[in-house]
């Protein structure tokens, strides 16, 4: 009797964790900039008011010495 509800809730945790898994966007990830370049260029094509401000370009990665650790 025990043994049977132990492999019912396995069975319903896992199909709780495959159904979560599967959630989200398929694709490359966007950075903070790209995606505030693509609200700024959206709420221009679509007249919204008030247009989100120019972002500014991300500064070039400079390597650091443990980088090579990592």
């Amino acid at each position: 009797m025990a043994s049977g509800r132990f492999f019912a809730s396995v069975a319903l945790v896992t199909v709780i964790a495959i159904s979560v898994a599967a959630c989200g966007r398929r694709g490359p990830l966007d950075t903070p900039y790209e995606a505030a370049v693509e609200a700024r260029q959206e709420a221009i094509d679509n007249d919204r008011q008030p247009v989100p401000p120019e972002p500014t370009p991300p500064v070039a990665d400079r390597p650091f010495i443990l980088d090579r650790l990592l």
